[in-house]
């Protein structure tokens, strides 16, 4: 976008209800908080959506604050190019530069995938994902699932529980992809019982298995299972001390402040050798949306936020035997 029109903000505070609660190392969730931002320029206009990162302090007070702090220079006129050193990464960049996404994509009449060169979308294989719960209760969630062709599970840290969720999950679906996130939940030493416990198993991905600032453990660390990197990787900065370290780089548009960045960081993790993942930190199929455009570029897709909601927003992602599609009904160019 290089036309700089006024535009007018609208600031919108929603609180998505669960359809039941979702629990993850150290956190239950009962619902997703989120910002809506509309971007108009009299004719034209744009939406994004945006949870934050809730382990940054990053809520919706924080990111409502941060919008309304730079309120004067969007409506003044902005391109993507400039909100990127407006604001810092995070989920009020995030909502603001997908905005300005969708409000390039209808002022041009060209697609968002069209806009950000890539081919036309395909649909996407994604996981779904099991919150951590009684062995039993995440293979009933398994069984559930049952047009899931991938499955992630969430792990807490203690590793024989951690270890029978894997294998009750296993066993309940002997034919999925599964891949776990520990959710910064381990140390290094226990990396080896529940590794040997996960290939048994035939577990795909190890996600964030050390907390956030514990990267050099890994250095050397010999896995027989690609290990992803999540709160490790917040930001395009993060990714080149991912390498010797990480194999997978998980992109979240709340972690690194919007597509923008996120299609940069998914070309740089190409560049050094690195696999790419899309992931979400639930929200409804106007957050998916952006991030389905990302998920283009990646060969591991985590994009079933709107499954955990109790009422998704309308229209919505599709999603038929384990695939995802996003159409542009939902976000971007304006479809008769």
């Amino acid at each position: 976008m290089t036309t700089l029109t006024p535009l007018s903000l609208d600031l919108a505070i929603e609180s998505l209800p669960l359809a039941k609660p979702f629990r993850i190392s150290g956190h239950v969730f009962t619902d997703t908080p989120v910002v809506l931002v509309t971007l108009s320029d009299g004719e034209h206009s744009g939406r994004g959506e945006a949870s934050g990162v809730y382990y940054l302090g990053d809520d919706v007070p924080a990111m409502a604050a941060a919008i309304e702090s730079v309120r004067g220079a969007i409506e003044a006129g902005v391109t993507r190019d400039q909100l990127q050193t407006l604001l810092p990464a995070g989920g009020a960049r995030n909502a603001l530069d997908c905005a300005l996404w969708e409000l390039e994509a209808r002022r041009s009449g060209v697609s968002v995938w069209e806009l950000a060169g890539l081919g036309e979308p395909r649909p996407l294989r994604t996981t779904f994902t099991l919150g951590a719960d009684d062995p039993d209760v995440m293979a009933e969630g398994a069984r559930y699932y049952a047009q899931a062709r991938a499955l992630k599970l969430k792990l807490t840290g203690d590793l024989q529980v951690d270890i029978a969720r894997v294998q009750a999950v296993r066993a309940a679906r002997p034919e999925c992809w599964i891949g776990v996130d520990a959710n910064q939940g381990f140390a290094i030493g226990d990396l080896d019982a529940l590794v040997a416990a996960l290939v048994a198993a035939d577990v795909k991905l190890l996600e964030q298995p050390l907390a956030r600032g514990r990267e050099a453990d890994l250095t050397g660390y010999q896995c027989p299972i690609p290990i992803a990197a999540d709160e490790s990787a917040l930001t395009l900065g993060d990714i080149d001390g991912l390498v010797g370290r990480f194999d997978v780089v998980n992109i979240k548009l709340d972690k690194c402040g919007g597509l923008t960045e996120g299609l940069a960081i998914a070309k740089r993790a190409r560049e050094l050798g690195l696999g790419v993942m899309v992931g979400n930190m639930v929200g409804s199929s106007l957050a998916m949306a952006p991030a389905f455009i990302v998920g283009q570029l990646c060969d591991i897709v985590d994009l079933d936020g709107p499954i955990f909601l109790a009422d998704d927003r309308k229209p919505s992602i599709e999603y038929t035997d384990g695939d995802a599609w996003c159409g542009e009904a939902i976000w971007g160019r304006e479809v008769s």
